[in-house]
């Protein structure tokens, strides 16, 4: 068996990496935010609550952002007034990165889903530091790689997999389950409308499939959110 675990497919089914593509070989574990903090940069911390906008769709695209604690939703709104929920990000991850690639403004929406603290750099300063810190730039461009392996991904998911095995994979992301650190034991809370846009869906779809992972112990309902039992995985992989 070839041991790549970096793309896995069946027919009729299709399972991308499961969740998040796996790295062929362990990257040392490098905290960005202390490199950035030390680097005499011109950034800011800014904190952000549950609800708030970080930028809106059409806001001049000026900076890149690391998501220093928390988790940020981004989304993209239509002409017609359609949102969409393209990923959800949690600590460690950065965003805004289309400030490098000439984007004059931002495309999508990025709102704070629970409690965050956002280190803000200027588009100047994190190109510099791209071309001057080598190591900083392999764990960047890393991250970029990671996050277009996931979006392709996430489209393999919505063109091939039902949507409950959609929804199964998107609690099982919002967990981090399959991640090198150690998954969220309990989702902060999260609407059943806001799960039925990432995963393409209806709230009453949601709904049932919630009460159903619920019956066979894939979840738990609490007053804290939403616990995932990583037995959920068996969903996702099902032919």
């Amino acid at each position: 068996m070839n041991g790549d675990t970096t793309s896995r497919r069946t027919r009729g089914d299709v399972t991308w990496g499961l969740l998040y593509p796996m790295p062929s070989k362990k990257q040392e574990p490098f905290d960005a935010y202390a490199f950035l903090e030390s680097a005499n940069l011109d950034n800011e911390v800014v904190t952000y609550a549950r609800g708030d906008v970080v930028f809106s769709q059409g806001d001049p695209c000026e900076s890149v952002m690391y998501l220093r604690a928390g988790e940020v939703r981004l989304s993209v709104l239509s002409r017609g007034g359609k949102e969409a929920v393209v990923a959800t990000l949690g600590a460690g991850e950065f965003f805004g990165e289309g400030a490098l690639a000439a984007q004059k403004v931002r495309l999508e929406s990025a709102t704070a889903t629970m409690d965050s603290t956002v280190l803000v750099v200027p588009k100047a300063e994190m190109s510099k530091l791209l071309h001057s810190q080598h190591a900083f730039s392999d764990r960047f461009i890393g991250h970029m790689l990671m996050r277009n392996a996931r979006l392709e991904a996430d489209l393999v998911d919505q063109l091939f997999n039902s949507s409950e095995k959609r929804l199964a994979r998107t609690l099982l992301l919002l967990a981090r389950y399959g991640k090198s650190d150690v998954p969220l034991q309990v989702l902060p809370r999260i609407s059943q409308e806001t799960l039925a846009e990432m995963v393409g869906t209806t709230r009453s779809r949601v709904n049932f499939f919630l009460n159903k992972f619920r019956k066979l112990g894939f979840i738990e309902y609490d007053a804290d959110g939403l616990t995932i039992n990583p037995s959920l995985l068996s969903v996702v992989v099902r032919k």
